[in-house]
């Protein structure tokens, strides 16, 4: 395989988090980089500030877009903003897991209608919380302990797959199969200020686990050069 059709699978696993606060920020970047060598995720401050339309133009340039909502509500709310999602064209939407059984099940009967079926993932323990942080809101459990007893339910809910810490990946991978999609945030390379997350590895460390995908964004983003950060990652990634 040539070197640059192996950038290209490595890219293709990346999705940059667009944290920004406008539309002008997010295109300055968005204007370097290649749709063959990322995917990108909008986030809730970005799509409260800027709405569908910037995804739709992130969409027309030829990206991937994962749309991070969390949804979290009644099963009915929760079909409906999936449904709205999926019209938009996007290829990857979330909901939360501990919203139950009945939720991903109305979410997944309701992509399963759209014409166009993005990908539905189901969001675990946040990466940002540790163990005395879900202790304070009642679970009196180890966090990867939640994450595979979340991750069971969203399985047999019919969900594509979950978001989760790379430290849970491979108990995952083993316990649910390689086919469920994994996607982790908490990605940090070697070096990065692991900033408000709590339970992180590096891109490679990430893929050896195997993720199927790695969110990363203030690496990138926050870089002053971020093609270059980008392109640094993928070639990490290219050595596992």
């Amino acid at each position: 395989m040539s070197l640059v059709n192996e950038s290209k699978i490595n890219g293709a696993k990346i999705i940059v988090a667009l944290d920004f606060k406008d539309e002008a920020s997010t295109m300055a970047l968005v204007e370097k980089l290649e749709p063959s060598l990322c995917r990108l995720k909008v986030g809730k401050e970005l799509f409260v500030r800027c709405g569908p339309e910037l995804v739709k133009k992130l969409i027309n340039k030829g990206f991937d877009v994962f749309l991070d909502l969390k949804f979290h509500d009644i099963p009915n709310t929760v079909a409906a903003a999936c449904q709205a999602a999926a019209d938009m064209g996007i290829w990857m939407v979330n909901v939360h897991a501990s919203g139950g059984r009945k939720m991903m099940q109305f979410a997944r009967e309701a992509i399963d209608k759209c014409e166009h079926k993005p990908l539905l993932i189901g969001v675990t323990i946040l990466t940002s919380l540790s163990r005395q942080d879900i202790a304070e809101v009642g679970l009196d459990i180890e966090p990867a302990e939640q994450v595979l007893r979340l991750a069971r339910l969203a399985r047999d809910s019919g969900l594509d797959g979950v978001v989760c810490s790379p430290q849970e990946v491979r108990t995952l991978k083993q316990e649910l199969g390689q086919d469920f999609c994994l996607v982790t945030p908490g990605v940090r390379p070697a070096g990065a200020a692991i900033g408000d997350q709590q339970r992180v590895m590096t891109p490679s460390e990430a893929l050896l686990q195997g993720s199927d995908y790695l969110v990363i964004g203030r690496p990138i983003t926050a870089s002053p050069d971020p093609v270059m950060a980008l392109d640094n990652i993928i070639a990490e990634c290219s050595l596992t």
